[in-house]
């Protein structure tokens, strides 16, 4: 459950990053050297590892929650 609150949050995240970015492309165009404001190669890659981040984020919480004890948890309140 927390590790898919948290991809729906990337993937929402990574979308709403990729539209924004390719609208303010043209702004940065000038000061690109060699590469497209489009380029699919480097908007794959920064998805890519971004996600990946997100990922691991979301993972290490989410293997942590799982291995407590649901009777211990709910002692503790």
């Amino acid at each position: 459950m927390i590790l898919r609150e948290g991809l729906v949050v990337t993937a929402v995240s990574l979308l709403a990053g990729l539209l924004l970015g390719l609208a303010v492309a043209r702004v940065g165009a000038s000061r690109l050297y060699g590469v497209s404001p489009a380029d699919p190669a480097s908007i794959a890659v920064t998805i890519v590892l971004l996600g990946a981040a997100s990922l691991l984020a979301s993972y290490l919480p989410a293997r942590r929650a799982a291995k407590v004890d649901p009777m211990v948890a709910l002692r503790c309140e």
